[in-house]
């Protein structure tokens, strides 16, 4: 089994899809105003969004993208006004994260991880 796409919900895909582009995905399906896709920039997965006219209550959904260049693109995004949460910080589960919020509230984390993200010290065999 592989993963195919990831789908969050969004009460405004046109402002989502700005976001998305921002981020560096590539729009692939564009059906306004229920639903786009994007290819990952690296990768074979796919990302979606589609509307809905209330978003879910609590933490709601926690997106992963890894970049080796999580520094950079950063400071790149920093430069297109995106702001962050949080900047890119070392954790202690050996990842590097920066997070911020897509414009409908979902978590977004950029990270880089490497060789940890699968074969962390702690991995069961």
């Amino acid at each position: 089994m592989n993963l195919n796409q990831i789908t969050i919900p969004s009460i405004n895909i046109e402002r989502s899809i700005s976001f998305y582009k921002k981020l560096g995905l590539h729009l692939i399906v564009e059906a306004l105003p229920n639903y786009a896709r994007f290819e990952c920039a690296e990768g074979d997965a796919t990302f979606s969004i589609h509307k809905v006219e209330k978003l879910p209550q609590g933490d709601g959904i926690y997106v992963y993208f890894e970049t080796s260049k999580l520094d950079e693109e950063v400071q790149r995004l920093l430069k297109e006004n995106v702001l962050f949460d949080q900047m890119p910080m070392d954790q202690s589960w050996l990842w590097r994260e920066a997070r911020l919020k897509d414009p409908d509230g979902n978590q977004i984390i950029l990270y880089f991880a490497g060789d940890n993200r699968k074969n962390p010290p702690w991995r069961i065999d």
